[in-house]
């Protein structure tokens, strides 16, 4: 049986159509796993956060939590909105803005016992900047609740 060229046509178009659809699911989904969430210690608290897959939260380390152990690279630390606060643990080398009372933005996991252990912990970079939905977290915190950024005793 021999095709007409329309036919051959029609062909090569869905053909064509069909690779297409199949490349972009392939580059959709590369892009869905290689997505990290951004969240507030009030929305990890309210656990609006999904579980077991890594996230970011951000606000401001609350002051006098930083604590260091013996072995200098594993500190402890909270980070709040003000509003609600998330112990954090993490391993590593802390960036050199990293301070009490500024923002910071964590990468990692929740565990079962409410801990974030964070594989990655990001300062920000200057007095002015803060990624915008940490600002707004932030101002949210504010109107809705306590501004204290100092360690409950």
């Amino acid at each position: 049986m021999v095709m007409k060229a329309r036919h051959k046509r029609f062909m090569l178009i869905a053909i064509g159509l069909v690779l297409l659809g199949l490349a972009a699911k392939l580059i959709l989904n590369a892009f869905q796993s290689n997505m990290v969430f951004f969240y507030t210690p009030t929305q990890v608290e309210k656990g609006e956060v999904p579980k077991n897959t890594g996230f970011r939260i951000g606000g401001l380390v609350l002051k006098d939590s930083l604590k260091r152990e013996d072995d200098g690279l594993t500190v402890h630390f909270v980070i709040t909105d003000t509003a609600k606060t998330v112990p954090v643990i993490y391993k590593g080398i802390l960036p050199d803005l990293f301070k009490e009372g500024k923002g910071v933005v964590a990468q990692g996991k929740v565990g079962a016992d409410g801990l974030f252990v964070a594989s990655e912990v990001l300062a920000k970079h200057d007095e002015n900047y803060m990624p915008p939905e940490a600002a707004e977290a932030l101002k949210r915190a504010k109107e809705q609740g306590t501004n204290s950024l100092v360690m409950p005793k």
